[in-house]
């Protein structure tokens, strides 16, 4: 009996070892010479490519586990190499940028991204971003990523400590472990500050090269904080980490690349870039990250111009995404004066002329730095109010092809291109023999269609495959907000997408309204066409179970007032079943 136990946990460990995934008769994306490869045979053992072979030319054996690729298009899994998790991309992530701590205090902000970086994570993966560089995080959210870390199933991240800056906004401060900022005023505090970040083992290093000066002194006072830029690259470089840097003028990006910068976050808006700045950032080797949307978001946010579409609402978190609406019910609130004066002065044609300016300036450069040889890896400074996690990156992709990037070109700001800041080139960001399996499979082709990136059959994470409509676990909370989000953005498809096929409603007890999707659909799209205006506040919300009751105030309706109502959430099979209506 022994023997033969002894026998069968052997067989178990080589069938383990030996056990193969076979991607078969796919069609590979090969980032590096640019072109697709159909009829391919992609074999991944354990979290590794092991093989890729015409389909032919590859004899599956009968253990194998078999994916059916055909029709279907298999590419690298992509990177953004530009967000932060201390930020949940909602309406209360930077109160230094829009001060609204009267209506959520922003150690409630802070508790909820903690709790909620998993969700973040496994958005991304869903959206086929397989890794993510934090640029500018928490001593709380370094233990956070350690703590992820240990979950093969979950999207590589690596991560920086507090930025290392040279101001520091009031909102910030005295925030203890989760503070993301350290003020430095000399080489001296600079090299300490990177010396505290060790313990924490962060990935790599931000500067976040602030200076406050009009154009005409912009270079003095940018040389005046050039000795604490290069104390904490050499300080770094020293302990074997890469330095990214904020800079988005030219003179502060030339100065952090001048002292070694690795990896620029943002693109310069302060000018058009000469031909010896391109040049030092390719002699040099320096990635940049272009990040050309999340200042927008913001201009969006303050004109309450946010219009997210199906994809950003279907996919981003919810209770984020969610919040953003808010500013509608908000403009009559105690900070309805700031709110709506915002609002009026991003309304302005002059404004929104200066910021097309800095649009173009950023796109400009952008064509330049690529066209001259720059290494340019994405990246969407997600988590910044209106910059949601995961679904911000198709529009990233989408705004970088306008400013004159191919298609392939972005392909490989999305893949081969990131891996390059950390010098992972020969482990992955590639369908290659030997790299790790980190594989997107879609439904269309990407080299055709960037937005083809959203149709996502696959997602393979170390070699493990997940599907794609089974990585986001859909709460009944989740489901409720998503449904709301749709309602205040008027958009009928998001709106309806949570709901069962067989909906019903009702009055409640049990007086029938409406039975079916396509009810709902009829009765919901005239009510959109016919009320702009229409928006919900959630006043209250209950959870209990499978159950959720929401406290809801709609304005809108009428030509004035506002109808109170309280509507009952039923859950089954990840879908809103019934609802019941209480008024």
């Amino acid at each position: 009996m022994k023997r033969f136990y002894l026998s069968f946990l052997i067989y178990f460990l080589i069938y383990k070892v030996d056990a193969q995934t076979y991607i078969q008769n796919v069609t590979v994306v090969d980032v590096i010479n640019k072109k697709l490869i159909p009829d391919q045979t992609i074999v991944i053992s354990q979290n590794i490519i092991s093989d890729i072979k015409p389909a032919k030319k590859i004899k599956i054996p009968q253990n194998a586990d078999i994916i059916n690729g055909n029709g279907k298009f298999l590419m690298p899994g992509m990177t953004d190499t530009h967000i932060h998790f201390f930020q949940s991309g909602g309406l209360y992530a930077r109160p230094d940028a829009l001060d609204l701590r009267k209506h959520v205090p922003y150690d409630k902000e802070i508790n909820w991204v903690h709790q909620n970086m998993e969700d973040f994570l496994l958005r991304y993966l869903k959206s086929g971003i397989t890794s993510m560089i934090d640029v500018g995080s928490t001593y709380n959210f370094l233990a956070l990523r350690d703590s992820f870390s240990k979950k093969t199933n979950l999207p590589t991240v690596y991560m920086a400590g507090p930025l290392i800056t040279t101001y520091e906004p009031e909102a910030f401060k005295n925030l203890d472990k989760d503070e993301p900022l350290k003020l430095v005023a000399s080489a001296e505090e600079a090299k300490k500050y990177v010396q505290e970040q060790l313990p924490y083992k962060p990935d790599l290093i931000k500067i976040w090269y602030i200076v406050m000066a009009n154009p005409k002194e912009m270079e003095a006072e940018a040389k005046k904080y050039e000795p604490i830029v290069k104390m904490v690259i050499e300080e770094a470089h020293k302990n074997n980490l890469k330095v990214a840097v904020h800079a988005t003028e030219r003179i502060t990006a030339q100065i952090a690349v001048q002292n070694g910068a690795d990896f620029l976050v943002h693109d310069i808006e302060d000018e058009v870039v000469p031909d010896n700045f391109v040049k030092l950032l390719k002699d040099k080797k320096v990635v940049l990250s272009p990040t050309l949307t999340v200042a927008d978001n913001y201009y969006k946010t303050y004109a309450q111009k946010n219009n997210y579409n199906s994809y950003e609402l279907e996919n981003a978190n919810p209770l984020a995404i969610g919040s953003m609406y808010d500013l509608k019910h908000l403009s009559d609130s105690a900070d309805s004066l700031m709110i709506n004066k915002l609002k009026k002065r991003f309304n302005l044609p002059q404004v929104n002329a200066q910021i097309g300016k800095k649009d173009s300036i950023r796109s400009m450069n952008l064509k330049k730095l690529s066209d001259g040889g720059v290494t340019i890896a994405v990246g969407t400074d997600a988590g910044n109010i209106g910059t949601q996690h995961a679904t911000s990156f198709i529009a990233e992709l989408n705004a970088m092809k306008k400013s004159g990037m191919n298609n392939w070109q972005v392909l490989q700001s999305a893949t081969i291109n990131p891996v390059k800041i950390f010098n992972k080139e020969n482990t992955s960001g590639s369908i290659t023999t030997g790299k790790i399996a980190d594989l997107v499979l879609l439904n269309s082709n990407p080299v055709e269609n960037l937005d083809n990136l959203t149709q996502i059959d696959m997602v393979f994470k170390n070699g493990q495959p997940l599907a794609s409509d089974k990585i986001v676990k859909a709460t009944p909370e989740n489901l409720v907000q998503q449904q709301v989000n749709g309602y205040n953005a008027r958009n009928i498809d998001a709106f309806l997408e949570p709901y069962a096929e067989d909906i019903e409603l009702y009055i409640f007890p049990n007086k029938l309204l409406s039975k079916g999707k396509e009810a709902m659909r009829k009765d919901y799209s005239g009510m959109f066409e016919r009320m702009p205006d229409l928006h919900c506040e959630i006043t209250n919300r209950i959870i209990n179970g499978n159950f959720v009751i929401d406290k809801e105030s709609v304005s809108g309706m009428k030509k004035s007032g506002k109808v109170e109502a309280t509507a009952v959430y039923e859950i089954k099979n990840n879908k809103i079943s019934k609802v019941y209506f209480i008024q």
